[in-house]
């Protein structure tokens, strides 16, 4: 490849509005490499070649004429195959009876990355509506980490975290209903955020009120921090198609320049509720130090609220009720019954998350905002005093690709449930904020941590996550880098 493919998107976009890099090269780079190294992660489910290199000419006739150019003009991304769409592309929603569906849409996320000059180069994998923590479905099979090709990326944005942490595009988007950015981004050793509710508009069609109440959220996943918070700068604001959409109340670009001494975090390793693996804690709790003895106070708290029985029943009911929900749409649009039809393409996990979502109470459904909004409580409380809260990411390192769920973690015995081993979705529950960076590895397994801040304090996140980069920086673990 002619230009190095971890190269960081604020860099490449650089690079190309002063003309040396041309955009053309760069997008024909990006898409040879995905060509050659297309097995190593089966991180993408559609490469829409012809469509990216008219993009890339029409991108060099730009800098060529002295046209104004975007902050992402030339820089190649890829975009999950869920929330985000492109008209005329396939969109399968990691689906195999989906497998020739086609998008007769741009979605506004794609619409503005496409406005600031990026360039997309495919869709990225994820299991069925993105539904679970590991990614693999029965349309193109499992998507791999980089780092060891028999664990998988997590999910349910892996492909879009395998093929940033494989070189293969320079940014990449993501959804997150229970920690669908976070998990792939502590697998793959990239960075993510899960932004406030709102903050990033999704039109959500037919049903623009889907979700409702602070729950699932679009974002960007990138390797760097600065690259993070200039996609956030283009995805985040008001949009009319998107009822509870906000206007952007920061500019965050230059959140990244903030200092590690201006910071006070508070640091949980278990969220006084999940047992975690000894490694990660050490892995966790070194990346702290180093935040720490570059100036950062850094004090260890304790989180209240509801137990993590009650937590999980919440989630359960609102995030099942959700999957439920988006198959009856998908059904009456189309005159079909998915369950029914074609269970035989669908993965087991899909079918019993959606049947249990079909049996729910509405009553059942709304009270459980009670055990949220006593969890939300919990996490303001531990937030009192500091700028954000710290834990890590899951609770061992990726798993392979089909290994069951931990029964046991650190010799205390789980139920074998995705919520066991994620600490990443009761996050979900509240709307706060999450940025997601990489820690360290175990070995040679990546090992992610969670950056919680309040509700629209994304700049506080940002400016922790960098200070984190600074000081225990992560660019050269990609094995290919």
């Amino acid at each position: 490849m002619s230009t190095d493919p971890f190269r960081s998107a604020s860099d490449l976009a650089a690079a190309v509005r002063s003309g040396d890099v041309s955009p053309v090269d760069l997008v024909d780079s990006y898409l040879d490499r995905i060509e050659s190294r297309g097995d190593h992660t089966t991180a993408f489910v559609t490469v829409v070649e012809e469509s990216a290199r008219e993009r890339a000419r029409e991108a060099e006739r730009a800098v060529e004429a002295g046209e104004y150019l975007g902050p992402l003009h030339g820089v190649p991304v890829a975009i999950k195959d869920l929330a985000d769409a492109k008209a005329g592309v396939r969109h399968t929603f990691g689906m195999k009876p989906l497998a020739d569906n086609v998008a007769d849409r741009t979605t506004v996320g794609v619409e503005r990355l496409e406005a600031a000059g990026a360039i997309v180069v495919g869709t990225t994998n994820t299991p069925e509506l993105g539904h679970t923590v590991r990614t693999l479905n029965e349309l193109v099979g499992p998507t791999a980490t980089p780092f060891d090709a028999d664990y998988n990326a997590g999910g349910s944005s892996g492909g879009s975290a395998a093929a940033l942490a494989d070189g293969l595009c320079a940014l990449a988007t993501g959804s997150d209903v229970g920690g669908s950015l976070r998990t792939p981004a502590a697998c793959c050793n990239v960075a993510s955020v899960k932004p406030t509710f709102g903050l990033v508009p999704r039109d959500a069609r037919p049903d623009a009120f889907r979700g409702h109440t602070p729950f699932g959220v679009l974002g960007p996943m990138a390797r760097t921090v600065d690259d993070l918070a200039l996609a956030l700068d283009v995805l985040a604001g008001q949009d009319d198609r998107d009822p509870y959409s906000v206007p952007k109340p920061d500019e965050y670009a230059d959140a990244t320049d903030a200092s590690a001494d201006e910071f006070t975090v508070g640091y949980s390793p278990d969220l006084d509720r999940f047992p975690v693996e000894p490694a990660v804690r050490e892995t966790v709790g070194d990346a702290l130090d180093a935040l720490s003895s570059a100036g950062a106070t850094v004090e260890e708290v304790s989180v209240g609220g509801p137990e993590r029985g009650d937590l999980v029943y919440a989630y359960g009911v609102t995030a099942t009720t959700l999957f439920a929900t988006v198959v009856r749409e998908m059904n009456e649009a189309r005159g079909m019954d998915l369950l029914a039809d074609h269970a035989e393409d669908l993965s087991p996990t899909f079918e019993q998350t959606v049947r249990m979502g079909q049996g729910g109470d509405a009553v059942e459904y709304t009270t459980r905002d009670v055990t949220r909004t006593a969890w939300y409580d919990a996490v303001e409380d531990a937030l009192e005093g500091n700028d954000a809260l710290v834990c890590p990411a899951l609770a061992t390192p990726p798993l392979t690709h089909d290994e069951p769920l931990p029964t046991e973690i650190d010799g205390q015995s789980v139920g074998g449930l995705p919520m066991d081993w994620a600490l990443s979705w009761p996050f979900n529950l509240t709307g706060h904020p999450v940025v997601t960076v990489p820690a360290g590895l175990v070995d040679g397994l990546p090992v992610g941590l969670q950056i919680v801040t309040r509700r629209f304090d994304e700049r506080t996140g940002l400016g922790i996550a960098a200070a984190f980069e600074d000081a225990n920086p992560w660019a050269d673990r990609y094995p290919d880098a």
